[in-house]
């Protein structure tokens, strides 16, 4: 019995399918030890001993693989073929030496790129030793991601409260994140016109070219920079006549990509089907470990973690055999192409990422697979294709167009595809739109034809800042710089998220605050280390170590050695020492030049404090040197010299209110700014009104906030209904009020100052409020609240209304000539007697009541008050409290059970 080990048990599963009795092929489920996370796993003053601990989880199943070993001939380790799977045989190997279990086994390495019946015997039939060199890069890799996480994680803890940890990649990931942020919020936009003007030829065809000379000069970007100039060139063309002056025709051919690697497979599904790149290594992974296909397990894709992309002559031939049966003999170029890889540092140790069988299309293979795992095998099967098939052949036209003294050119360009090529099936995305990127078709045309002026357009264009990056661009740039490896790619990205450095928004990174000062920190104290060429040239030593060509625990002297240095001349650092060499580096960055000449360190709140650069617990905000008694702050963000979107984490003081005589402050709660009159008392909480958006928390006046205070204001009455108008505030914003009509303010529209015509105007435009109809006659405002007191006509006659309560107009009375006077205390009988209750509807509430007293209780609570103001029935609420309290002492429980978990945790 020959035993094979593999990573995971779907793979393991299937290989034994393939192999049959004789062999027994065990999981390791991936790494079965690492470095334990603590001080001295790697021990630099031992020439970099490292200490490695077994995985708990790992333990059963590294003895279930040694009970297997004894008595075993053979011992095959087949984990993946690449420097993580080269370590976990290692691993495996290492552990089963130390158990005794080896001696009298032949223990071999075996390697396949795809999980098929053919791979894996081939595979058997090239058996060979573990690969040392391979295995020493993995622990120099190893050993220097622990080295620097947990030499410099407590440099950021202890300088940088709020902080969480460096990695090595990571942080270089970071910096570029960062660098492209602080670009965009530094660039100023400038403006450029560009003219373009519609032309007829001799057969009617239209023809559309853009101003590229003027005056006899060629046209810069920024010569047409305002409308004036525009317009003014729009003058000189229409004063002339024009004339094709030249015609230049040629073909281009565009050449296939070549089949994916990880790095192009991550940024092409990120492009097209929107995964993450994490998304894409696990979809990528089940497809790699296959199918059940026809009753028999089979491996759709093959390695998906390469920098290769070379083609293995079977799959080559394969593919050629496709386009020429399925696309025809056209499609198919005369010989293979071969791709080499750009990348310096690329290592070639397998191929690319292709099908396993070429013939097994994805209409093939749909009803095996999810929704995920097709479209990405679509995405692999066409750009493999594709890669092997003819170019794209496209008939490009440039028309150069002038008037007759030849001080005024425009230029028409366009291409046409003239032989479709690969694009009749695939075409690589693109990271960003590119302007004027459609393809035009132009008309034919001769030399010194005269053309028709149509139209003459100026435009208006803004140049944009860089966009931010996406997964896809992030990914590319870090494979353009040499950081990281195939394997690496997704984890640096679900780190940098999980440790709250950036976060994703619309499918573009954003740095957090503590992403920012970290990079900030690092680039100050340790900038060689978040140096791209460093990081980059450190990959390549790591790959020379891989080569068998550099000794791996030379290159971790030769970066310890400095490294240590760097850390002990920060450990004399004070924070406030930190924190005022970031402020002064950041300070540019944060705090530019204000246009209009104001001191944008100036702080808004108290007027003679400087703003600057300070830390919290969690994390990094823009805060006031005069605290505590300054107590503005606001989000680390670039200053604009208007702070109208900060906001305040302690109260600001306005002023005092002249009626009352109490302070009103304006504050920050969960959900936004508000202004606040008094302090809450036992019992009593003081008057609250929320901040409408367009105010700022920093720029109100006591005059607004007491304007606020007093909502809802009288606007004016109605010139048709002669009712009173009124402006608020309410749960969407403020608005304006005519009887139950009401209508929210637009933009603009200020709640404290909209007139009358205004009000007037938007009531016109608005819904009727709930169907209700207006009140015949306004009879004033009540005594006690200043409500309006109604007269309405109803289904049993006229009746008057104040807020919930309605009386009926008596017969002695004429409804039409009922005075405020008359009316109250008809509103004030009708309230002392209650609400009316049907004899039967009060029959089944009193003979339901004890079974639904909450019900009961809650329905009768008038709009506005709480439940817990207002009095409810003894017996109801004695029977209804009973179970609750039994429910009570159970909920009260579970938190007592939990409360060990955290400790758990913690230890």
């Amino acid at each position: 019995m020959d035993v094979i080990v593999v990573e995971s048990p779907a793979k393991a599963k299937t290989i034994e399918k393939y192999l049959g009795p004789g062999y027994t092929v065990l999981a390791s489920f991936g790494h079965v030890r690492d470095l334990p996370p603590k001080d001295g796993s790697v021990r630099p003053d031992e020439d970099f001993a490292m200490s490695w601990i077994v995985d708990a989880k790992a333990e059963k199943r590294l003895n279930d693989i040694a009970r297997a070993v004894k008595g075993a001939k053979h011992l095959y380790l087949a984990t993946d073929p690449d420097r993580e799977g080269e370590a976990i045989s290692w691993h495996v190997h290492d552990i089963l030496k130390d158990k005794g279990v080896l001696k009298g086994v032949d223990v071999k390495r075996i390697v396949f790129n795809a999980i098929t019946k053919r791979a894996v015997t081939e595979a058997l039939e090239h058996p060979r030793d573990l690969d040392d060199p391979l295995i020493d890069a993995y622990r120099a890799r190893r050993a220097l991601d622990y080295l620097v996480g947990f030499t410099l994680s407590p440099v950021l803890w202890r300088k940088l409260p709020g902080s969480r940890s460096a990695g090595r990649v990571q942080s270089v990931a970071l910096r570029l994140i960062c660098e492209r942020e602080a670009e965009i919020e530094v660039f100023k936009s400038q403006e450029y016109w560009t003219v373009e003007v519609d032309f007829l030829n001799a057969r009617n065809q239209n023809l559309t070219a853009r101003l590229t000379h003027l005056n006899g000069q060629r046209l810069d970007k920024f010569d047409l920079d305002n409308e004036t100039k525009a317009l003014a060139a729009v003058e000189t063309i229409e004063h002339r006549v024009f004339a094709v002056t030249g015609v230049d025709r040629k073909q281009v051919k565009r050449n296939p990509p070549p089949p994916f690697i990880t790095s192009t497979l991550q940024q092409d599904a990120s492009r097209r089907l929107g995964f993450g790149a994490g998304q894409t290594m696990r979809t990528a992974q089940r497809l790699y470990e296959g199918a059940s296909i026809g009753g028999e397990t089979v491996g759709l894709i093959t390695y998906m973690r390469t920098d290769g992309v070379q083609m293995a002559p079977e799959g080559l031939s394969q593919t050629r055999r496709l386009i020429e049966t399925r696309y025809g003999k056209d499609l198919l170029p005369e010989k293979p192409r071969f791709y080499s890889s750009k990348a310096k540092n690329a290592q070639e140790a397998h191929e690319c990422i292709r099908p396993t069988d070429l013939f097994r299309t994805p209409d093939d293979v749909a009803r095996y697979l999810d929704r995920d795992q097709l479209r990405l095998y679509e995405l692999i099967w066409k750009r493999t294709v594709a890669s092997q098939m003819e170019s794209a052949v496209l008939d490009q036209v440039t028309i150069d167009i002038a008037s007759a003294d030849r001080n005024v050119q425009l230029r028409a360009t366009g291409s046409v595809v003239k032989e479709k090529g690969f694009l009749v099936l695939y075409e690589e995305g693109k990271d960003e739109d590119k302007e004027d990127g459609e393809e035009k078709i132009l008309p034919d045309v001769t030399a010194d034809e005269t053309l028709t002026r149509k139209q003459t357009r100026p435009e208006q264009h803004f140049t944009e800042p860089p966009p931010r990056y996406s997964e896809a661009s992030l990914v590319k740039k870090m494979e353009e710089l040499g950081i990281g490896r195939p394997s690496t790619y997704a984890s640096i990205i679900e780190v940098l998220q999980a440790r709250n450095y950036v976060k994703l928004d619309r499918k573009r990174f954003i740095p957090e605050d503590r992403g920012r000062i970290v990079t900030a920190f690092l680039d100050s104290y340790f900038k060689r280390y978040v140096e791209y060429d460093f990081t980059a040239k450190l990959e390549e030593d790591l790959d020379e170590v891989s080569g068998g060509r550099i000794d791996w625990r030379q290159v971790l002297r030769d970066f310890w050695t400095a490294f240590a240095k760097a850390v002990d001349e920060t450990k004399d650092l004070r924070v406030k020492e930190v924190l005022d060499k970031l402020d002064a580096d950041l300070g540019p960055h944060f705090f530019p030049e204000s246009p209009n000449g104001r001191d944008p360190r100036k702080c808004p709140s108290c007027a003679d404090g400087r703003i600057g650069l300070k830390l919290g617990k969690f994390g990094a905000f823009i805060g006031c040197s005069n605290y505590p008694e300054c107590r503005f702050t606001k989000p680390l963000a670039v200053s604009t010299g208007e702070e109208g979107e900060a906001s305040l984490d302690q109260p600001r003081e306005l002023g005092l209110d002249p009626k009352t005589e109490l302070m009103v402050t304006v504050r920050k709660g969960p959900y936004g700014n508000y202004v606040q009159l008094g302090e809450a008392k036992e019992k009593e909480k003081p008057k609250r009104v929320s901040l409408p958006k367009q105010m700022s928390p920093l720029e109100i006046t006591l005059e607004q906030a007491l304007g606020l205070l007093g909502l809802p204001r009288e606007v004016g009455l109605h010139p048709e209904s002669g009712q009173m108008i009124t402006a608020g505030l309410g749960r969407f914003g403020p608005y304006v009020k005519h009887g139950p009509t009401y209508k929210s303010l637009a933009g603009d529209d200020d709640v404290l100052t909209v007139g009358l015509n205004r009000a007037v105007s938007l009531i016109a435009d608005a819904k009727p409020g709930r169907g209700r109809t207006p009140p015949l006659k306004v009879l004033g405002e009540h005594p006690d609240d200043k409500q309006p007191v109604e007269l309405y006509s109803g289904r049993y006659g006229h009746y008057v209304k104040h807020g919930k309560v309605n009386a009926t107009v008596p017969n002695g009375i004429e409804p039409m000539e009922i005075t405020l006077e008359q009316a109250i205390p008809l509103l004030a009988a009708r309230a002392a007697k209650g609400k009316p209750v049907k004899a039967k509807k009060a029959a089944k509430a009193k003979a339901a009541k004890p079974k639904a007293a909450k019900k009961a209780d809650d329905e009768a609570t008038p709009e506005g008050e709480t439940a817990a103001a207002k009095p409810a029935a003894k017996p109801a609420k004695a029977k209804a409290k009973a179970p609750a309290k039994k429910k009570a002492a159970k909920a009260t429980a579970k938190p007592a059970k939990k409360k060990s978990e955290p400790q758990a945790d913690a230890a």
